[in-house]
């Protein structure tokens, strides 16, 4: 008869419990952890193990801005689309900006505090894609946007509530002293908006304006990817820049195409998604293929 066989039960299941924990430490804490290393090493799979990274421009896995000491677009550089992640591609805050398409109206800074106030979703589109029409010399007007790069929405007042005759007309993301987009609504004319005023009896109403269903701008330029990391933009996106980085590389519009197409990516296996093209390898080939100097940065 063996030592446990005299020992209480109690004992013997912990005895049996402990023996459990050690073989699966040695095998879930060791072995396992230790092969899947091993593994990761083989040729084929070192480079996404390692997390894909090319020589001083980061992972080509994860987005990054190119962006001056001012904020400012670097405008040698293919532009990414926007990032809600931290202060932008910050893989420890991937995150979206959780606004949605009820998002239109501004609540307005209150003068003298500039960090009081937030912007919609509508009017962060609205701005990306004026932005991104003065950098690439095209018209950046949207739909339901103001020239000035707001959101053009309406807070109608009516007299009946939600219905009847207007009796008054705000332009809700239009601080005064501002000039309204509309000077007028229904035979109202259009007032600016007070900061910290309530205008919640107002009837919100976007207004459409004369922009083209089909802007210059494309969606990606203005709006960030659910994780805020992404690394890809349109095709249609990079068209739109190659002009721009031909320029400033100093070379020709031909030469900057052929590298957009190589780093161009089709749909997984052959129906996922879209298209697209990665910014962080493509800038890094620009950097290596034609490079800029000293002067010219």
């Amino acid at each position: 008869m063996n030592l446990l066989s005299r020992l209480p039960s109690w004992i013997g299941h912990h005895v049996a419990a402990v023996r459990v924990v050690l073989v699966l430490t040695v095998l879930l804490g060791l072995v396992y952890p230790l092969g899947m290393t091993a593994l990761a090493h083989l040729p084929g799979l070192r480079e996404q193990a390692q997390g894909s990274e090319l020589a001083g421009h980061g992972s080509k896995l994860i987005g990054q801005s190119f962006l001056d000491d001012k904020g400012d677009p670097i405008r040698s550089y293919f532009q990414p689309r926007p990032s809600n992640a931290g202060d932008g591609y910050d893989a420890s805050a991937s995150a979206a900006g959780n606004l949605g398409p009820e998002s239109t109206v501004d609540v307005l800074p209150l003068k003298g505090r500039p960090d009081s106030g937030k912007q919609s979703l509508l009017t962060q589109v609205c701005a990306r894609s004026k932005a991104v029409g003065e950098l690439e010399h095209v018209d950046g007007a949207r739909p339901y946007c103001a020239s000035d790069g707001v959101g053009a929405v309406l807070g109608v007042f009516r007299d009946g509530g939600t219905t009847g005759r207007a009796t008054r007309v705000v332009s809700l993301n239009q601080a005064c002293p501002a000039r309204p987009f509309l000077p007028s609504y229904e035979g109202v004319t259009v007032e600016c908006a007070e900061p910290g005023t309530d205008y919640g009896k107002a009837v919100v109403t976007p207004v459409r304006g004369d922009a083209p269903a089909h802007p210059k701008v494309p969606a990606d330029a203005v709006t960030a990817s659910g994780s805020g990391l992404d690394p890809q933009i349109s095709p249609a996106y990079a068209r739109l820049q190659t002009p721009r980085v031909a320029r400033e590389r100093g070379t020709s519009e031909q030469a900057v195409r052929a590298l957009v197409e190589k780093y161009t990516s089709g749909r997984g296996l052959g129906v996922l998604g879209e298209p697209a093209v990665n910014v962080v390898e493509l800038n890094a080939a620009l950097d290596h293929i034609h490079p800029m100097t000293t002067k010219d940065a």
